[in-house]
């Protein structure tokens, strides 16, 4: 039996079904479908990898280190994959990592000496974060944001639309280039916030200015973006002096619960937005965050808060995603189920008016940036290096099959803090704020 076959065999015999994927070692043995796409296994080291971290990790580091690969198409493969899993655990009813009995212990152990897979520990790969430090204590979450966020500019520009708006765009019409889409969220944005020249704007997670800079340019407002990351703060800074925006932008430099170190008062702020970050803040400390955006707002003011979910019969031990994007993208992230949120938005005083789910919206946008990864591909490794390059493609995959699946979501909720008598101010329906590509009301 070559390698490849022995390999295959055993993998299946491990998780119980047949995968749909043809397997190819460091021999130039192949096993398995002829027309199925083919996962190369390019040296001992990469079994390696799966032998001292088995499953998800193990393999995203064989295959960040280029040691495991996949020829054609990365999506086509973990698509079927995961097919033949959920097929597979629907059919026995099923969950979770299978329980290695003793007799595939012992064939492991034997194929592993055969195939000279034995030996040390392999080294994690450099783009792996590293976290010391209370779990989100202000030390922690800073290096949380700048593993993922203080990458590299240059990089962001290579895979980003021309607003730098990294999170989920609104394709009303499939025809959308990402741009289009982008800007029709943040229009969307603007006019659920019910935008208007002079009023006073807080953008918590300001990313690199894609709804701060939008809303100042083009609806008049005043916006404190906040951030952690020092390559983001200086990003727009430098794009509001090249707009002549500086009288009406400012980006602090802080933590989401200093926000009264950057002036912000009790009480007399408009609108707060929250795009894609409230993922970032754990369970304990999203109650000081909804909270501090109670106060914050003047009676009558709303928040928008666009925010990535999990399902709700997703393991609770993984809130982040799972080993890959907790390890490499998104360490602590914490995503909760919608209901979770929405019960946690409204126990700090503030009025659900609306939720609009985008799920569908979002894998239209990951393809868009996984389309300007490959075009951009020598350029993206010559700016990051082929390792961090690698785990962005391995990433915008997998991710497009999250939300594809609906493993994972993404959500707009509008809220508002009612006043004293209960007077929200808000109109009577959302025709109010769609569709989303009006024009912004006239200064």
């Amino acid at each position: 039996m070559s390698q490849a076959s022995a390999l295959l065999h055993l993998v299946e015999d491990t998780i119980g079904l047949s995968l749909p994927i043809r397997l190819r070692t460091w021999d130039g043995s192949e096993a398995g479908p002829p027309e199925a796409p083919v996962v190369v296994i390019r040296n001992r080291r990469a079994l390696r990898h799966v032998l001292w971290s088995p499953g998800e990790l193990g393999l995203a580091r064989a295959y960040v280190q280029g040691d495991l690969d996949v020829e054609g198409d990365l999506g086509e493969a973990l698509r079927a994959v995961w097919d033949a899993v959920r097929d597979a655990r629907a059919a026995d009813g099923a969950a979770g990592r299978p329980r290695l009995r003793p007799r595939q212990v012992a064939h492991a152990a034997a194929l592993a000496v055969r195939l000279g897979a034995l030996g040390r520990r392999p080294p994690r790969p450099a783009a792996e974060s590293v976290l010391t430090g209370a779990l989100h204590s202000k030390e922690r979450d800073l290096a949380a944001i700048s593993h993922h966020y203080d990458l590299s500019n240059d990089f962001y520009e290579l895979i980003l639309d021309r607003n730098m708006a990294y999170s989920s765009g609104f394709h009303a019409t499939p025809e959308l280039t990402l741009e289009e889409a982008q800007t029709a969220k943040l229009h969307l944005v603007c006019r659920k916030l019910g935008l208007q020249p002079g009023m006073q704007m807080v953008d918590i997670g300001s990313g690199w200015g894609s709804l701060t800079l939008f809303a100042a340019e083009h609806y008049g407002v005043h916006v404190t973006g906040v951030t952690l990351s020092v390559e983001q703060r200086d990003y727009v800074m430098d794009r509001a002096a090249e707009r002549g925006l500086q009288d009406r932008v400012q980006v602090s430099l802080r933590h989401f619960r200093d926000l009264e170190a950057s002036g912000v008062r009790d009480a007399e702020i408009d609108a707060i937005a929250s795009i894609e970050m409230g993922e970032h803040v754990g369970d304990a400390e999203y109650v000081v965050f909804t909270e501090s955006i109670h106060r914050y707002l003047k009676p009558g003011g709303r928040v928008l808060i666009q925010q990535m979910s999990r399902s709700n019969d997703a393991p609770g031990d993984r809130p982040g995603g799972g080993p890959f994007i907790e390890t490499y993208i998104a360490p602590d992230m914490h995503m909760k189920p919608l209901p979770k949120t929405l019960g946690l938005i409204a126990a700090a005083g503030l009025e659900i008016r609306d939720v609009q789910a985008m799920r569908e919206h979002y894998p239209q946008t990951v393809a868009a940036w996984a389309a300007n990864l490959e075009d951009s591909w020598d350029r993206a490794v010559k700016t990051i290096g082929e390792e961090y390059a690698r785990v962005w493609r391995l990433y915008l995959t997998g991710g497009a099959l999250a939300f594809e699946e609906n493993r994972m979501g993404v959500d707009q909720i509008l809220a508002v803090k009612p006043s004293a008598r209960g007077v929200s101010g808000m109109p009577s329906s959302p025709l109010h704020w769609l569709p989303a590509e009006s024009t912004p009301p006239t200064r």
